[in-house]
């Protein structure tokens, strides 16, 4: 990348940077980037702008290949969070917190990720919609002040932020579906905003049509798309795929995560999404840490792999 890529591409190629476990997001001028955790924890004293963290897919009450217990690496995430220096502003958990809604993993999700001290924001994924009343459970603990299924928005620091829920009524093969009640609420929550206020989504399934074979979409994601266009600045990012995948379209910028828990395969290689077996002793090697420091002014990323074994 140079000086001469045109904007779009110079911001496709501003990667994430994750520990298998969590990612840092930093909003600064509108614009939000990331770095892993393990480079957040040497960071010597804090940036410009804020911080905040996504973490995805925590999966607790998961046991079986590859991760014979989600609540290991979910600490493990945690414990990251915990030791860095400079503390965000919060962490936003984009759904699957729990395998099957038992209110026995809600309970060891929510000690472990309280460790942190921080502040989270909960937006469902399907795994956590299993109980009889179709995420009853999930609402009673994390939907207080939300709206209809739990979207709810919140301002900080001039940026808006928007929880969408796109599990509640998932459509043929999976694929995520918001809904007119969900759409109305939004088309009226940024109504009043200037154009050049930041916004942040964050919801479980993409909000874009990443492989609908699988699911791995919104059907009626365009809809929501049209009300986000006007504003300058937009970053959507979810989970439920596992894996990191990117797409700019425009001013908006999608970001998918990777899971605490497991990995799932890339889109199409496999029959079917779901956990990918990877070889004894092998797990942290697949989860990883990506190490991406990015400078404004024209220089190459640096993008520096390691495994977290």
């Amino acid at each position: 990348m140079d000086d001469k890529d045109p904007p779009s591409r110079r911001r496709m190629l501003e990667c994430m940077g994750w520990a298998g476990a969590g990612v840092l997001w930093t909003v600064s001028g509108g614009l939000a980037s990331s770095v892993s955790l393990d480079t957040a924890l040497a960071a010597p004293k804090p940036g410009k702008g804020f911080s905040f963290l996504q973490v995805s897919d925590s999966h607790i009450g998961f046991n079986k290949d590859p991760n014979p217990d989600a609540r290991v690496t979910f600490r493990e995430a945690v414990a990251k969070i915990k030791a860095m220096p400079v503390k965000p502003a919060f962490i936003l958990h984009t759904g699957d917190v729990s395998h099957l809604s038992r209110d026995a993993e809600f309970d060891d999700a929510d000690q472990i990720l309280s460790e942190a001290g921080l502040t989270a924001f909960h937006v469902p994924g399907e795994h956590d919609m299993l109980d009889e009343g179709g995420g009853v459970a999930f609402l009673k603990r994390y939907g207080k002040g939300t709206a209809g299924d739990g979207w709810f928005s919140f301002d900080h620091s001039g940026v808006h932020f928007v929880g969408l829920v796109n599990v509640k009524d998932l459509k043929a093969g999976g694929m995520g579906h918001l809904g007119e009640a969900q759409l109305a609420w939004l088309q009226q929550d940024l109504e009043d905003r200037s154009s050049s206020t930041p916004i942040v989504v964050f919801t479980h399934i993409p909000m874009w049509a990443l492989y609908p074979e699988w699911g791995w979409g919104t059907d009626d994601s365009a809809q929501a798309m049209s009300l986000l266009r006007r504003f300058g600045s937009v970053t959507v990012l979810n989970g439920h795929i596992h894996q990191v995948i990117q797409k700019v379209e425009g001013n908006v910028a999608f970001h998918t995560a990777r899971s605490t828990a497991f990995p799932q395969p890339a889109p199409g290689q496999g029959p079917a999404p779901g956990p990918m077996k990877v070889p004894a002793g092998q797990l942290r090697d697949v989860l990883g840490i990506r190490t991406v420091n990015l400078v404004r002014n024209g220089q190459p990323l640096a993008v520096i792999d390691t495994p977290l074994a």
